[in-house]
């Protein structure tokens, strides 16, 4: 029936992984340490929009390739026992998402760990040969729009939904379900969560609703 299950809806950047995010990561696969992080400190600034980023991004990752993709992938600062939630999370009979601001082609190689649903901004195949769609780079309100989708395919409602993040892309999603989770995050969220964490463990996190329904 629908209410008796959960949908944990989970951000990725500075979130899942720790500190960091997944551009971050690729770039840092391409020696462009430098420039990724003045892009993110511009959109952070709101110097930027999302898909202005996306298009900067897009031209930094001229010779991106899926091995660099994977390496990023593998070697990112990721919270512990992300994958042991997950199965805990399905054992349970809830579901378990990730909706990112970050490529979906980074974002979608979490469904190899356990997520039910992974959603992430439109960028063309690798290697880039195309430009990127700026109508396909998600924002803050695109988190909640996709939410409400996966509600619907899941037979949950709105108000069974747990959401976790760390920063001002999240606010909107933390404002629509009735339990939210701060992780490690910014002074963007203070107020908003249910319930705060700073640390290294999924796990931990998890238990901070894991038995509250």
């Amino acid at each position: 029936m629908e209410g008796t299950r959960r949908l944990h809806i989970f951000d990725l950047d500075g979130t899942l992984i720790r500190g960091s995010a997944a551009p971050v990561e690729i770039s840092r696969q391409l020696g462009l340490l430098e420039e990724i992080g003045e892009l993110e400190r511009d959109i952070i600034a709101r110097r930027i929009d999302p898909p202005e980023y996306a298009v900067r991004v897009h031209a930094l990752w001229a010779d991106l390739t899926e091995a660099h993709v994977a390496a990023a992938f593998e070697t990112a600062p990721w919270l512990d026992g992300i994958q042991e939630v997950w199965r805990e999370i399905r054992k349970g009979g809830d579901y378990c998402a990730v909706i990112s601001l970050s490529p979906s082609f980074f974002v979608e190689r979490l469904l190899g760990w356990g997520a039910h649903a992974a959603h992430g901004s439109l960028f063309p195949e690798l290697p880039f040969t195309r430009p990127v769609d700026p109508a396909g780079i998600l924002n803050a309100a695109a988190k909640v729009e996709i939410a409400d989708r996966l509600c619907a395919d899941f037979g949950v409602g709105l108000d069974a939904c747990v959401a976790y993040g760390d920063s001002m892309s999240d606010a909107e999603i933390f404002a629509s379900v009735p339990t939210t989770v701060a992780v490690n995050a910014d002074h963007h969220l203070s107020g908003l969560a249910t319930h705060t964490y700073m640390g290294d463990d999924l796990r931990e996190v998890y238990e901070l609703v894991r038995f509250r329904r």
